[in-house]
């Protein structure tokens, strides 16, 4: 006969939310306090909750961040990553403009894909998880997240795009990866100095060359 369930020991579950943006200073995660210090928005599951469900909850409640699409990364599983018990997580990851946070909201530096100060348990493996995620998301399309809202000029595109993969990116170079991917409105704005530059927006399902990936990439 087949075994009862309650034969088998059981984990907890939780779930944990990086929420990268970008500053001033560049790229950051969105944390939260906690007693083992900075961490990722989180909670456990709670019945009848699913993954999302608890992802949405924790996002609410805990970062006070509501409305927003976020996707699961994966599974950390190590034994041992909690010390309070069997602990398993299924990190999530999504991005937000740093004007749509809310503005009592913490942030912590991103630096070569890890942040900048100590996390708690291992939310700074998810926290590198959720840039790689991002990276590869990025050389696909044009700021896909929408970081930089609708419209846009080439050099914010340019900018961003240094931010998100650490690097600085030649900008004729650049430019011609990227035009194929966005389009002219036909509007111009003022940048620096005043000097007036084109607004683009991105092309319905576009998306980059093969070769943006080796520009990226460095």
């Amino acid at each position: 006969m087949p075994s009862d369930l309650t034969d088998f020991p059981r984990p907890s579950v939780a779930v944990d939310v990086a929420v990268l943006t970008v500053t001033d200073h560049g790229l950051a995660v969105v944390t939260v306090d906690s007693r083992w210090g900075h961490a990722l928005p989180g909670t456990f599951l709670h019945p009848g909750e699913t993954l999302a469900d608890a992802a949405g909850r924790a996002l609410r409640t805990k970062a006070g961040i509501e409305e927003v699409a976020f996707h699961q990364l994966r599974m950390f599983d190590a034994p041992d990553r909690d010390d309070r018990g069997w602990v398993l997580s299924m990190a999530h990851s999504t991005e937000v403009a740093a004007s749509a946070l809310p503005p009592d909201g913490r942030t912590v530096d991103v630096e070569h894909g890890r942040p900048t100060v100590p996390m708690a348990f291992d939310h700074a493996d998810m926290v590198t998880a959720a840039v790689e995620d991002l990276r590869t998301r990025y050389t696909d399309a044009p700021d896909p997240s929408g970081l930089l809202g609708p419209r846009f000029t080439l050099l914010r595109l340019r900018r961003l795009y240094e931010v998100v993969f650490d690097r600085t990116l030649p900008k004729d170079t650049f430019r011609r990866h990227a035009l194929g991917a966005i389009q002219g409105t036909g509007e111009v704005t003022a940048v620096d100095g005043g000097r007036p530059a084109e607004l683009y927006e991105r092309r319905p399902d576009a998306s980059f060359p093969r070769t943006m990936a080796a520009l990226l990439g460095g």
